[in-house]
């Protein structure tokens, strides 16, 4: 004779192996992410682990330098770059997978002050003088310096502007010297600065994209990531709607 299980056992037995089924598939990927990308990816990472049960860890810093590791054998997952230069040497190299590469955010650059008011909305500023130092990131390693550097070229304003100069490894520092008060003013990542469309403290003007190459950030699937449902999966989710809306707060563009 045969005696069914109380309702309750065998909701608790299904329950059990929902979870078990879920956990199995869970994995955990490592992230190289450029240091402009540090906050939206903090937000998605967070959906991202919520949505699918896998897990990140995030490593934040200058595309060059990550570039540098990837070679020397670093075991991240993915790379997000800020630029697309770096993730088509890396896949040139055979250390990631050329057909998983993709543009997941367009980067735009804003010359900010902490002080409110210092600086309009235009390059005035520059061509005045009216400051004491400013903070670039490095334009070897930083695609955001890089494109500093073009902006004051094509301003022609770099006997103005150039001995002033502060140098940031990473546009993190780049802001921290901002932030801080040792430069007045400095060219910045603008998702450093906005929160929800809108510069959240000081003063800004966002150069016009057209003054600049594209800061076109890519993506790339790395060799130690081609068998990671983790971070497959995270590519995917790069490209979904929940992730472009952060994205966009942030003061991304992006490419469908």
């Amino acid at each position: 004779m045969t005696v069914d299980a109380p309702l309750w056992l065998r909701w608790m037995l299904a329950c059990a192996l929902c979870i078990a089924a879920f956990s199995a598939r869970a994995a955990e990927v490592t992230v190289a992410v450029a240091s402009n990308f540090s906050a939206p990816m903090k937000v998605i990472a967070h959906g991202f682990e919520r949505d699918t049960g896998h897990r990140i860890a995030l490593a934040f810093g200058a595309t060059g330098q990550f570039y540098a590791q990837i070679r020397s054998g670093a075991p991240f997952g993915v790379l997000l770059a800020a630029d697309h230069e770096t993730p088509s040497k890396l896949a040139l190299e055979g250390l990631g997978s050329k057909e998983s590469q993709f543009t997941y955010a367009q980067g735009r650059l804003v010359l900010w002050s902490k002080t409110p008011g210092l600086i309009q909305p235009n390059a005035e500023i520059l061509r005045s003088g009216r400051f004491n130092k400013i903070a670039i990131a490095n334009p070897k390693l930083a695609p955001y310096g890089a494109a500093a550097i073009e902006v004051i070229d094509k301003l022609q304003l770099n006997a103005q502007v150039l001995e002033k100069i502060v140098q940031g490894a990473n546009i993190t520092q780049t802001f921290q010297f901002v932030a801080s008060g040792n430069a007045d003013i400095g060219f910045v990542a603008l998702s450093q600065v906005v929160e929800n469309g809108r510069v959240k403290e000081g003063s800004g003007w966002v150069v016009p994209a057209t003054m600049h190459r594209p800061i076109r950030q890519d993506a790339l699937l790395l060799n130690p990531g081609i068998k990671n449902p983790a971070a497959q999966e995270l590519l995917s989710y790069l490209r979904s709607e929940r992730a472009k809306s952060v994205m966009r707060s942030f003061g991304y563009e992006h490419q469908d």
